[in-house]
């Protein structure tokens, strides 16, 4: 059950926090800006910094205001980040040296070859010259990659404590070229969005430090909790809602619908978003003659995304590579019921029969009879599965419970 955050005149009241994120604001990042104004709610104050995304196009309102509030550390060229490492040096020779050192080290059997880690080197000095004088008390980077390179490099050139959060997805993948060990042992915490994702990073890290690895999850502002349900639409709509990149299963899910098509002729599919494969995805519904069936809608905000929600049947997110989709808390707390796949954190919100069903990733047929379940389930027991969705969604995603959570472990002592 969600609990109320304290107020900003309570405990989190003065704490200064930056944030470092590879590229900020972006379309698929949402979750981190729900995060920062969740935290600011609570009182804390939160620079946002980011290695690209000044020239990033956006179209939700929210994300330009952010885009404005970011300050980038490649917006000005290599030139700038040179003259903060000369600076680095001169003042603080000692630091600067254990920098490049672990910088390099860090470079053997990485995913990325040195000249990388000798720019996230160059990003930590100038972005320790950003802080001098902000009275920044904690530093949090998100995902395990480059932006972790930066801070924990900060770190070693004299900067504030730091953590991270770590996805899933790529962090997964490449976990035992990204230097997991140190750079878990350098941090205050490490927090992961699902037990799942904590459970792989443990597989890589000392048992030491098992204990500074806590789940904290992506989260959902109040208003997004719906008091009421929308009504389901007379004809069958399926909403599917991410980047048309492959590991979210677009193929797997074309040639599933094309499948139900032939047994519910009435139901229209709708993929909310844009991406690399549009092309391709494009081609592949005109092979299965399903133009007149499915709509792509291109890159959209998050007002728009809460509207085909509400005028969606059932969620359906054929992933093959997640962390948690944050579209699945979205769906479910609009009283959706959600069908995805038996992968990372997904079975931890979705239980099969309650709030929706889970079928094995890049299964055509399972796909496709679990549409064709969701399709024939009568509308009172879809009206209750969204019910259930709501109430569990809310439970474990309210945002101001998650980010008192991670405020809670910023201004932890020791």
């Amino acid at each position: 059950m969600s609990i109320d955050p304290d107020p900003p005149t309570a405990q989190f009241q003065g704490l200064r926090v930056a944030y470092l994120v590879n590229q900020y604001p972006k379309v698929s990042h949402t979750f981190i800006r729900r995060e920062i104004l969740a935290l600011e709610r609570q009182g804390v104050t939160v620079r946002r910094f980011a290695l690209r995304g000044w020239d990033a196009e956006v179209v939700d309102p929210a994300d330009i205001a952010e885009k404005a509030r970011t300050r980038h550390l490649l917006a000005d060229g290599l030139l700038p980040l040179a003259g903060a490492v000369l600076r680095s040096a001169l003042r603080r020779p000692g630091a600067t040296w254990k920098a490049f050192r672990a910088a390099m080290a860090m470079s053997r059997h990485s995913v990325r070859p040195w000249p990388y880690h000798l720019i996230w080197l160059a990003h930590a000095c100038r972005l320790s010259e950003w802080l001098e004088g902000e009275g920044i008390t904690h530093l949090h980077a998100h995902f395990g990659t480059n932006s972790t390179d930066t801070a924990y490099l900060l770190h070693l050139l004299g900067g504030p404590d730091y953590s991270f959060t770590i996805h899933g997805a790529d962090e997964a993948d490449n976990a035992r070229n990204l230097n997991f060990p140190r750079k878990v042992g350098g941090a205050k915490f490490v927090a992961a969005i699902s037990s799942y994702t904590r459970s792989q990073l443990l597989r890589h890290i000392d048992p030491a430090d098992w204990h500074k690895v806590r789940v904290v999850h992506c989260g959902l502002e109040a208003d997004f909790f719906a008091p009421a349900p929308a009504p389901l639409p007379e004809s069958p709509v399926l909403l599917c809602i991410g980047r048309l990149c492959g590991e979210k299963g677009h193929a797997v899910l074309l040639e599933a619908f094309g499948a139900l098509v032939r047994t519910h002729p009435d139901c229209r599919l709708v993929l909310a978003g844009d991406g690399e494969l549009r092309a391709r995805i494009e081609a592949r519904i005109a092979a299965l003659g399903l133009g007149d069936r499915v709509t792509i809608t291109g890159w959209i905000g998050s007002d728009e995304v809460r509207r085909l929600i509400t005028e969606s049947t059932v969620l359906v997110q054929p992933s093959l590579m997640e962390g948690l989709p944050v579209v699945i808390m979205e769906a479910m707390a609009q009283h959706r019921p959600v069908i995805s796949t038996y992968i990372a954190g997904i079975p931890e919100l979705v239980q099969p029969g309650r709030t929706g069903w889970l079928v094995p990733a890049g299964e055509v047929e399972s796909l496709a009879g679990a549409m064709a379940a969701a399709l024939d389930t009568p509308r009172a027991e879809l009206a209750a599965m969204g019910a259930a969705a709501a109430e569990r969604a809310r439970a474990r995603h309210d945002i101001d419970t998650e980010a008192a959570k991670l405020a809670a472990l910023f201004a932890a002592k020791g």
